[in-house]
Parts: structure tokens; C-alpha cells; sequence
């Protein structure tokens, strides 16, 4: 860890690894090697679609939503 960083937990209860604002921040320019940033990317293209499927599959596990709900994303 760095010497002088600030921990804030207003944010919530935990604080993210430099490792995930690292991949955050490279991915903001170059989203797995697809020449754009997922800000760029269309809604429809493969690369966007697995994006949300798998945010979808996290979330539904992670709160244990039943199958029978609709997840949305806005």
C-alpha cells in the first residue's frame, strides 16, 4: 500500500485493491484489447452484451434474486 493514501469508508464498508482502479483505469482507454473504451462501445456489440450478462449473473448470485425477477440496468 501506498504510504500516504486515504482510506474512505463513507463509500461503503470496504475499500476496492489498487489493482481494481488499476484495471478500471487501463480499461477506461482500451476495453480487453477491443481498440475503445466500454463509454464508446455500442450497447449491442458482443463485448457490451457479455459485459451486462455477467452483471446480471454477479448480482442475481451475490443478493440471491430469484429467476423469476427481471434485472435491470439504467
Amino acid at each position: 500500500m501506498l504510504k500516504n493514501t486515504v482510506y474512505n469508508f463513507s463509500a461503503g464498508p470496504c475499500i476496492l485493491p489498487k489493482e481494481v482502479f488499476q484495471q478500471a483505469a487501463d480499461e477506461m482507454l482500451d476495453y480487453r484489447n477491443t481498440g475503445i473504451s466500454v463509454l464508446e462501445m455500442s450497447h449491442r456489440s458482443p463485448e457490451f452484451a457479455e459485459i451486462s450478462r455477467k452483471g446480471k449473473s454477479d448480482l442475481r448470485k451475490f443478493l440471491e434474486i430469484p429467476d423469476n425477477f427481471e434485472i435491470f440496468f439504467f
